[in-house]
Order: structure tokens, then sequence, then C-alpha cells
């Protein structure tokens, strides 16, 4: 009996007992850190139970090198077979396939009468499965006291099993002699990397002509903080000012605290693709770049028969967004799910954390507690801007260890702006252009990329002699990168240069202006941005951020109800900056949004509660007829818009990116490094925007049929990236 007929680069078939207990090894590996091997391991011999079938494995010999697909069932019998000693942790093997779905979906399968030519022949096979069936329950005992934490349990199981299977799978699809899982890292040799590493990029600092005041006060920080490593795992708070290195102090007291206390690898969780990009090279140099994995991709999905870059974070030191992670977290579907299990016993650094959307507050951090409880996760909070989470219901009585004892005294050593509010009367965008277009050098920041946009082509307008710049979401990684670069470098010769920016730029992405500009936005982002603004400390005088909110431009909808906090508590005299006045404003926020008794976070905990796993990532069922369409709104999604990758090839390199593209698909090669490098090349646009007639007509779907991966087939802009609000007309940019 066979579980996989031959490949292209493997003439054999693969024999399903084989599979069987492979797959079963790797679950038990995978799913031991979180005391649940024996459970998973049986999930995992047990998964494909159905192959056994003579209808299946006819059918599979039939579709063998034709590139067809068996299309019939093979996870009802297994999930039957494993329910008496897995429970609803049998959901595994359910939707090992098609995602996990509910109690009811389970119900269903179980109501129907076994295949029982495929059990014989299955035991014939196994014959210590039909011992294995029988005997007390393998769900660990505490899943039973708590209904969230059997549900994230299930999802941890799953996570396991599927990434056994498809690794086990892809080994033998590869022609390997079995599957790659990566030897445990040697923590305290990393640690010691990073050390060397360090010390030498600080002597280099040191001797520099250029060398940052505020050097002192970051090496401080990180002895401090460095020091409290080897505390008790747990939940840690880093409440680190703009500019105090916190990227390089919470990676080392990740590493330290991992050494100390046998984890298997950190994991740095930011909020934006821009600083994964950025932190993730600063790693590189203190690691190596064989020990940091960058994972920041929306592309992944199942095309002939193959995986494309799901990742499952096998790396030591992984860096992601937290759209990345927590959509896995509370999705339900294996290519996002198989990376899971890799939580268990690692550190957990949020960068970033006053950036999480409000709406999920209450199950993200119903989750963060309960890895931090049950699952050996230790989690490290660090932001400039450091929201009190302990005044929500979920968050209450939990012990959080403060890594800073004294923000007050270090926010005030690290303080190096003013703040000037420009509100009263308000200025059009033009004038805030014309004053933007005054200084040598400048950023601005704004909330839209619409508006972003307007206000750059404004000041373009002015300065035509000299460098100004543009950053979006609408534009490729590597273009961002680009600018970046060319602004940092005119910066640090002291050379005239102006940015106009979204969002993306505000927290943790590292420049130095000595003038900032912000359109009014949530008291966090005010800040954040502020951190843009003299950051090394070296002007003689504080940096300005001029925070403006222009009478031709809306707040848009989803800030308004912080912006009107912020106002409330923020203005002359009351800057951002001050950690206590941040504190009132975050308390007043989360009890006029009623966070704990909010509509979609209670929905979603609710779902959680009731092991719906479809109804959490998807949202609950509007319409349980025919079509049981479901209500999105309501659903544990990041980015409540769905993005739509497209991949750019109007550029410089468009000839290697069409390479790459064919190679998709042709699905040839290595290609979850073809997505890798398809990433830099890649902008993500809204749906709503790609839904638009003259949106798509510029575009194409990579692989025929697939509509999760585009090509843009217009003209890029070099300034902004794509424009499809330009569509048609003549561009001057």
């Amino acid at each position: 009996m066979w579980a996989h007929s031959p490949s292209e680069k493997n003439s054999t078939w693969h024999a399903l007992v084989d599979h069987l207990w492979s797959t079963a090894a790797l679950a038990r590996q995978f799913a031991d850190p979180f005391d649940a091997g024996d459970l998973a391991a049986t999930l995992g011999l047990f998964h494909d139970a159905g192959k056994a079938s003579c209808e299946w494995q006819e059918k599979l010999k039939r579709v063998a090198g034709t590139g067809g697909k068996v299309g019939l069932d093979h996870k009802k019998l297994g999930t039957q077979l494993v329910y008496g000693r897995a429970r609803l942790a049998a959901l595994a093997v359910l939707g090992h396939h098609g995602g996990l779905k509910n109690r009811a979906e389970l119900k269903r399968c179980l109501s129907e009468a076994p295949n029982q030519d495929a059990l014989r022949r299955f035991f014939s096979v196994v014959p210590e499965a039909s011992a294995l069936a029988e005997g007390p329950s393998l769900v660990p005992p505490s899943w039973s006291t708590d209904p969230l934490l059997a549900e994230l349990g299930i999802r941890m199981v799953f996570s396991a099993l599927v990434d056994a299977d498809h690794l086990d799978t892809g080994a033998h699809r590869a022609g390997l002699p079995g599957p790659r899982v990566a030897a445990p890292a040697d923590m305290a040799d990393l640690l010691r990397r990073f050390e060397h590493n360090r010390v030498a990029m600080l002597a280099a600092r040191a001797s520099a002509p250029t060398a940052a005041p505020v050097d002192k006060i970051r090496a401080d920080l990180y002895d401090s903080v460095i020091r409290q490593a080897a505390g008790k795992p747990g939940v840690f708070r880093l409440p680190a000012p703009t500019g105090s290195g916190k990227t390089i102090t919470s990676a080392g007291f990740a590493l330290r605290h991992a050494a100390e206390h046998g984890k298997a690898r950190v994991i740095v969780a930011v909020p934006f693709t821009t600083i994964t990009e950025q932190n993730a090279g600063v790693y590189r140099r203190l690691l190596g770049a064989d020990v940091v994995l960058e994972h920041h991709s929306n592309t992944e999905l199942d095309a002939r028969g193959l995986r494309l870059a799901a990742e499952n974070w096998d790396a030591p030191f992984v860096v992601t967004t937290t759209v990345q992670l927590f959509d896995s977290l509370f999705g339900n579907m294996p290519a996002r799910s198989r990376k899971l299990h890799r939580l268990a016993n690692s550190v957990l650094v949020l960068d970033e954390v006053q950036a999480l959307p409000l709406p999920l507050l209450v199950p993200v951090l119903s989750g963060l507690r309960l890895l931090a409880e049950h699952f050996h996760t230790t989690v490290l909070l660090a932001s400039a801007t450091q929201p009190p989470f302990e005044h929500l219901d979920v968050w209450r009585s939990l012990r959080v260890t403060e890594l800073v004892r004294d923000r007050v005294e270090l926010f005030s050593q690290l303080r190096r702006v003013r703040y000037e509010w420009w509100l009263d009367p308000r200025p059009t965008l033009a004038e805030v252009a014309a004053e933007i277009a005054r200084q040598p050098q400048a950023l601005a920041v704004v909330n839209t990329v619409v508006q972003a946009r307007t206000l750059f082509r404004l000041v373009a307008e002015l300065r035509p002699d000299i460098p100004v710049h543009h950053l979006s979401t609408r534009m490729y990684p590597l273009h961002r990168q680009h600018v970046l670069t060319e602004v940092r470098t005119r910066l640090a010769a002291g050379e005239p240069v102006l940015l106009v920016s979204t969002q993306l730029i505000e927290a943790g992405v590292d420049v130095d202006f000595p003038v900032v500009f912000r359109a009014l936005a949530p008291a966090q982002s005010l800040q954040q941005t502020a951190g843009r603004a003299n950051r090394e400390g070296k002007r003689p005088e504080p940096g300005r951020v001029v925070v403006f909110h222009a009478a031709d431009t809306a707040v848009p909808s989803f800030y308004r109800a912080e912006v009107d906090k912020t106002t409330g508590h923020f203005g002359p005299g009351r800057d951002p900056d001050d950690p206590d006045l941040l504190t009132d404003y975050y308390r007043s926020l989360y009890t006029g949004l009623n966070l704990d008794q909010a509509q979609r976070g209670t929905v979603i905990q609710h779902n959680r509660a009731s092991q719906d796993f479809e109804s959490v990532a998807r949202g609950p069922l509007i319409d349980a007829g025919a079509s049981e369409r479901r209500d999105p709104r309501l659903a544990f999604r990041m980015i409540d818009e769905d993005p739509v990758p497209v991949v750019v090839t109007d550029h410089v390199d468009g000839a290697r990116v069409r390479q790459l593209l064919d190679q998709v698909r042709a699905a040839q090669g290595p290609l979850g490094e073809v997505f890798r490098e398809l990433r830099r090349y890649t902008v993500s646009i809204p749906r709503a925007v790609a839904a638009d007639p003259a949106v798509r007509a510029l575009c194409r779907p990579v692989l025929a049929g697939h509509q999760d991966l585009w090509e843009w087939i217009d003209d890029y802009d070099e300034h902004v990236g794509i424009d499809e609000g330009n569509l048609g007309k003549e561009t001057v940019w």
C-alpha cells in the first residue's frame, strides 16, 4: 500500500506504512516541547489511515504520473479511529488537508460508519495501531480545565501533525532519504557570537567621529536588561524609549534567556515589513545569515501539488510580522498553521507592541497568556509607547516582569525633541507642503497612501532643486529599501533631502531628521514618529516635531476614536513623550472603547471556546443554508482588507523577476527560494483596490486559475510605485 506515487525527482513509490511511522515520529518530536508528544504521534500514525482502502489505492495508481489528484476522502477513517483517545483533537486529522473546522463537522464524521475494508487493510500494515486506538485519553489533563487552552492545544498538535506530514511528503517528492529537520540550535554559542559582534560594532561606533551622545545610555540599558534575562520564564515588558537601542537590547535579552532556560529559538515579530527588513539586516550582521530567517510573505498558496513558500520557522532566530504571527495563530489552514508548534519553548519578542489592532487585542492577549502559562513560551513586549494591558480583564492577575525600573527617568534622559501643535487654525495641505519645502532636511508622515502621494507631489513641485522622496506600501520592498538607503546617505552627509511617507516609517525605522511633520494621529503614532527626529541626539538643538491637522484632509475612520482621546490628553505642554500621560491615555481609550466587552473580540473568544476554528478565522455564519455565508467583520484578521500580492516587473531587475515567475508557472526549482526572492518585488494591494476594473485590467494571474498571486503589467511609477489613482492619466513623475 502506498501513500504517494513517484515524482519528477523520485521514481520510487512511497510506502504508506513508512509515511505513517515517519509522520508519527516527527509529530511527537514537534509536540514534546508542549507535553503533547503522545497525542501528536498518535494523530500522525492514524492521519492517512483512509489511504488503505482498495478504492483509494487503485485511484492513486491510475493518476500516477498524470498530475491528477486522487480526489477521494482519506481523512475520515483516521478521525474515527483516533477520536476515542484524542477527543476533539481528532479535528487535526479531519482537517490536515482542508483545515480545522468545528465540532459539528467532527460529529458528522463520527456519525458515519467506518470503511471496514480500509480498516482491516490499515491494521494489517500497522498492527500496532489496533492497540493504540484503545485506552485512556491522550489529551493533556490541563486542557480540560479551560476551553480556550484546549482550543490552542488543538491548534498546536494540528501544527505538529501538518508540518510532520508535509516534511515527510516533501522528502519523498524530492528524492531525499528522509525529512530535513534542523538540529537543535546551540543558543549559548549564538549568544557568544551575538555578544562578540555587538562589542565589535560598539567599538567601531565609539571610535568614529560621529559617535552618538546617547550610546552610553543605550549601553547602560542593555547591561541592565541582560542581567535580568536569567529570570523565571513568563511575560516581560521593555518600555524602551525610541532611540534607546531596543532592537539590539531585546534580541540580547531573548538570546541570553534562551541560553539560560534551554529555549529552542527566538522569534521577533514587528508590525511593518519595513522594520522586518531593517531588523533582520541588523540581526544577520550580529548572528550570521545562516541563523536568521526573515518571513513576512502573504503569498502562501497550493499549486500543482506543491506547497509554495509555506515556511515552518525551522530556524534558531526568526524575524516575522505580527500579521504573519497572529493570522497564523488564529487561522485554520495547514499552510499557515504548520509553523505554530515552533512557538512552544521559544522566546517571542513582540516589538512595537502598541501597533496591535485594538479590536483584536483581547484574543491576542489571551493567546499570549496561554502560550506563556502552558506552552513554555517566554513573551517580551517591547515598545516606547508601552500599553498597560493589565488594565484589561484578560490580563488581570498576570505576572509581568518590568525590565526598566525607572521608566520616567529613562524617558527623561532620552528626550531629544520638542512638539509644536499646528491645529488651530487648521492649515491646508498646501500650506503644510510649503512649510516642509522651506526645510533643508525634513520628514512628513501622513495617514493614508493617497495623502502621501498628494503631499509628495506638492512638495516636489515646490522643491525641484533637491531630492524629494516618497514611501508607501504601493512600492515594492526593494524600492523602499533603495529610497531609505539614499535618504540615510544624504542625512549622514548633511545634504538636502525631504521625505514624505505613510505610517510605515513611524515605528522602528532608523532615520534621523532635524524636523518631522506628523498628520494628527493617535498618541502612540505621534510619539513613534517623533523618534525619527534627532534620533541620535547629535544636534545642538532639540528636534522639531510639528503635529498638524490639515483642513482639507480627514482623519481615517479607523483612527477617529484614538484621535479623539489624543486631543483630549495631549497638546501644548502635554507631550506624548510623557509615559504617565500615555498610560492615562491608554486607560481612557480602553474604557471608552469598552474593549473587554467589544463585539468582535467577544465573538472571537466565544468561537474559540466553542472550538469553532472556521468561525474564528472566517467569521461566524450569517446564513447556515446552502450558501453558508460568513461575516468577515467578526473574524480574526490582522488586516481587515485581504491584500492581493502583485509582482512588479517594470524596473531594472525586471528580466530576473520574469524569470522567477516563469519558474513558478512551470513549478520548477526550489520554489520556497523563488518566493523569498519574489517578495522583494511584490506589492500588496487592498482587495477592494484590486477589484477596480481599471486596476484589474493591468494585472494578470501568475498561475492560470489561481487568484492568489498577480503580475503587474502596466508602468510602475519610479517615485510612488503603483499609482491606481493615476491610471489613464498622463503622469509627470
